[in-house]
């Protein structure tokens, strides 16, 4: 379906809002543990259950969102989620017991799973290749800045307001944007009709096992009750993976992982998501178990990084639509590499303003890397396979999330700030290689 500009722009600017405001709700509630504790009168493990709850839900659905978009109209379904979340929402507001709370949390989370990797799909179906950079730099954008941002807005509502106006704030903003978007959301694309394969669905739950054994192993150590998990897991995750292969109509393409240039661009993706997600985790430690800020100051200390990011995200899709998606990814992996060596130098010299410029620093590559990677690897497939690329993209990106912040806090220790810098350096010069052998995808060889 070909859209007007104008066309284009509502739906567009209607999908960055809503998901922008749902992906807030990712990373909103670590400021607010210690009040929920207080609240439900449960200790932290328990609570952090509200993160990690959403995370597993999120990751599950992931791979049935191709399946979703190919049989469903997509404006039917951008609504059913607006409303999905704000129900969920709407239980958390009222919610009296922290069981309640969970429900409507893993509503968001169900929400929030199918929508990202659908939405990105669906944008870039919808834009021309020569339009890429710049859209995507959008989406960069609202992924990136709902990340940093998510902890200091609660932060900030948290100094004011009871923590029930987190989530009231949330579904004033998404009421408005269902609104906007039963006039704005169009069906870009043609469904076409498919069984869905209920086993393949049951096999892609190892990924909550995995995701599972991955959060709690530096709680818990390697305990026999999480071996089996994470062995029933592998087993699960292969069945599927053998499973996709052999039906005619797979719940999800996996032979495009055969696909060098687009394996490149997911590990290039994810590598940069898991240096912005430990930044903005233990760099608030930093700033208050080695600066001696308090976690107020320490919210605001992130707030010039997370402007940058949401500056030039846009700036660096422009760039690679101009000079090519390839040298804004070597540029981005570089100034990480900058980025980090400020870091080490920082536990050294132990300076507030240093240590605000290094994370700035890592930010600001982020903003050459994830979306611009992103995009290289989509453009890599033709398009009806792009939301199972997405789908992908965004459950590897997610794993590996998770995975670093693990890695992270078991290196971190006891204040092992420089012991996590230097690893996320080697990971980056590890990026560097991967983003010399990635190649331009240009229109007149797609």
């Amino acid at each position: 379906m070909n859209l007007s500009k104008k066309q284009h722009f509502w739906f567009i600017t209607t999908l960055l809002i809503g998901t922008f405001t749902m992906s807030i709700s990712q990373s909103s509630l670590s400021t607010a543990y210690p009040t929920f504790m207080h609240y439900f009168n449960l200790p932290a493990s328990t609570v952090s259950w509200l993160t990690t709850g959403f995370m597993l839900i999120m990751s599950v659905v992931m791979p049935l969102s191709p399946w979703m978009l190919n049989n469903l109209s997509f404006k039917k379904m951008y609504l059913s989620l607006l409303a999905i979340f704000i129900v969920g929402t709407f239980i958390i507001i009222f919610s009296k017991t922290f069981i309640l709370m969970m429900i409507g949390r893993l509503m968001e989370g169900f929400a929030v799973g199918v929508l990202f990797p659908t939405y990105q799909s669906v944008i870039l179906q919808v834009t021309p290749l020569e339009e890429r950079g710049t859209t995507m730099g959008t989406v960069g954008l609202v992924m990136g800045s709902a990340l940093a941002v998510g902890p200091i807005l609660s932060g900030v509502i948290l100094q004011i307001f009871n923590w029930q106006s987190i989530f009231i704030f949330f579904n004033i903003l998404l009421i408005l944007v269902a609104l906007l978007a039963s006039r704005t959301i169009v069906n870009p694309i043609i469904t076409k009709k498919s069984s869905l394969d209920v086993t393949s669905v049951i096999f892609s739950m190892g990924i909550i096992g995995l995701l599972y054994f991955i959060n709690e192993i530096a709680k818990q150590g390697f305990t026999n009750f999480l071996i089996i998990v994470l062995l029933v897991s592998i087993i699960m995750l292969g069945l599927f993976i053998r499973r996709q292969f052999k039906l005619s109509e797979p719940l999800l393409h996996l032979e495009i992982m055969k696909t060098i240039n687009f394996d490149l661009g997911v590990a290039l993706t994810a590598l940069s998501y898991m240096s912005l997600i430990t930044v903005t985790i233990v760099m608030p430690l930093y700033f208050q178990q080695i600066l001696n800020l308090s976690p107020f100051w320490s919210g605001l200390a992130l707030v010039p990084a997370a402007a940058l990011l949401s500056w030039l995200n846009r700036r660096s899709g422009r760039l690679a639509d101009r000079i090519g998606f390839k040298p804004v990814v070597l540029i981005g992996i570089l100034i990480f590499i900058v980025g980090w060596s400020l870091m080490i130098l920082n536990v050294m010299v132990q300076n507030l303003l240093l240590a605000i410029l290094a994370t700035m620093v890592v930010e600001a590559g982020n903003a050459f890397v994830m979306m611009p990677a992103t995009t290289l690897a989509a453009n890599s497939l033709p398009d009806p396979l792009i939301p199972h690329g997405s789908s992908i993209i965004a459950t590897i990106r997610q794993v590996l999330g998770s995975t670093a912040v693990v890695i992270a806090t078991v290196i971190l220790g006891k204040n092992n700030f420089i012991g996590v810098f230097i690893f996320f350096l080697l990971l980056e010069l590890l990026a560097l290689v991967f983003a010399f052998k990635i190649k331009e995808h240009h229109p007149s060889n797609r």
